[in-house]
């Protein structure tokens, strides 16, 4: 067993993640495959250091899981995935899961594809805007769980997300500390989209001091076919 393994095994048990020797090794797979794709292109920031690799770019994706995410999301989307954050590590530790990868950058999604299928992972990759993805009737509503990590604030992440999440599932973002404030902002777009906010949780690396939260953001209502707008509008006006 290589030392990333040993450690990724060691870092999620002392975080409370579930995670077996085989996902581990699936990890270090996406992690070698991460430095020889930003050689090419630059796709995400990769640490030199593996230890602050596996703590912030893996175990912070899968922290959630230290929560547990609720039984009955059977499928999942990961809007804006770029290099596979949080998409890949949980199709990686969630393999009975079925997972979208969604970017608008092609070279991302040849990327993102050619990891699913190094990892035989059940997921596929699509290279689509998430406000026309969200227009096409195999998305739209679709989805159990509909999630992002580091995309957008909270009332843009709900116009991006909200629109692909069955009545009944939910949305889940990946956050900093000023997760409070977004929340106070969002509430029109929560409400305009059929949302309603759920609630909060702390998401701790053992040995870190940063402040990540998980939002929970449930949909009460259908969205109405208003929303997304076209592509640009939401970051340009808010709602």
């Amino acid at each position: 067993m290589s030392n990333f393994t040993k450690a990724m095994l060691e870092r999620a048990a002392a975080a409370g993640i579930p995670l077996n020797a085989e996902q581990a090794e699936r990890f270090e797979t996406y992690h070698r495959m991460l430095i020889e794709a930003n050689a090419r292109f630059n796709l995400t920031r990769v640490p030199d250091d593996e230890a602050e690799a596996i703590d912030r770019n893996y175990l912070d994706c899968i922290a959630p899981l230290a929560i547990g995410l609720p039984d009955a999301h059977a499928s999942l989307i990961d809007v804006g995935s770029g290099a596979g954050f949080p998409g890949i590590p949980l199709a990686i530790c969630l393999p009975e899961m079925e997972i979208v990868l969604m970017d608008s950058l092609g070279k991302r999604v040849e990327f993102l594809q050619s990891v699913i299928e190094a990892l035989q992972l059940n997921a596929r990759a699509v290279h689509l805007r998430a406000e026309d993805g969200a227009r096409k009737p195999e998305y739209r509503e679709a989805f159990d769980l509909a999630t992002a990590r580091a995309v957008a604030p909270l009332n843009l992440l709900c116009e991006y997300l909200l629109p692909f999440v069955k009545v009944g599932g939910q949305m889940l973002a990946l956050k900093g500390p000023g997760l409070d404030e977004e929340i106070a902002a969002a509430e029109n777009a929560m409400n305009l989209l059929g949302g309603r906010f759920l609630r909060s949780d702390a998401l701790p690396i053992p040995g870190r001091d940063w402040d990540h939260r998980a939002a929970w953001i449930e949909k009460l209502a259908p969205t109405s076919d208003k929303y997304p707008r076209r592509a640009g509008k939401p970051e340009k006006k808010p709602l």
